[in-house]
């Protein structure tokens, strides 16, 4: 249990996945330009990440990494497979939203598609698989990672928020403000690292 909370800890704080491996960015500055959508999209990658490391421990365990089929030399599939499983959830969450939540289906617009391609999911899907974590520590390291994910963009997205209406500096305007916050937000982070 502590290994688990360590790894969920370490996982969503120290190694974020924004600010410290620098994976899924795209949306991280796409779409934390207001608060709500930027949680609603969050949700979205909270869900996808962690079923997509549930079923893709499942297909890695009893089919690619499996000794007794082919001799387990099937794992150069992972990327494929991994990225087909991903692609059917985004797809899965795609039909959910436009159906029960409209407003927040059209407020995510084009970047909500955009997870299949969001190289979050893929890299901690990979990173179970090669860290040779099980089932339930592959799901905690991906749910962690989502939350971690969740937490960076609503931070940021509350900052955005809030320097719209600050007198900041004509050249550092639009992109340089959001990006030098990022950085900012991302050395706040690093004092994370003595919690473990």
């Amino acid at each position: 249990m502590q290994e688990l909370i360590l790894i969920a800890v370490g996982t969503a704080f120290v190694n974020n996945v924004v600010l410290s491996q620098f994976l899924g960015i795209c949306p991280f500055l796409g779409v934390s330009k207001n608060v709500k959508t930027a949680a609603g999209m969050g949700g979205a990658v909270v869900f996808v990440i962690t079923i997509a490391s549930f079923v893709t421990g499942l297909i890695y365990k009893f089919i690619l990494g499996n000794p007794a089929i082919m001799g387990g030399e099937l794992e150069y599939l992972n990327t494929i497979v991994f990225i087909l499983v991903i692609a059917a959830l985004v797809q899965f969450v795609e039909m959910f939203l436009k159906k029960s939540m409209p407003s927040l289906y059209n407020a995510l617009g084009v970047y909500l598609p955009l997870i299949t391609t969001n190289c979050a999911v893929l890299g901690v899907a990979l990173t179970n698989v090669e860290s040779g974590y099980g089932l339930l520590t592959g799901v905690v390291n991906g749910f962690a990672t989502a939350f971690g994910f969740l937490v960076s963009i609503v931070l940021m997205a509350g900052i955005r928020e809030k320097t719209e209406h600050n007198d900041v500096p004509e050249s550092f305007r639009g992109t340089p403000i959001v990006l030098v916050t990022a950085g900012l937000m991302a050395i706040a982070f690093f004092g994370f690292s003595g919690l473990i």
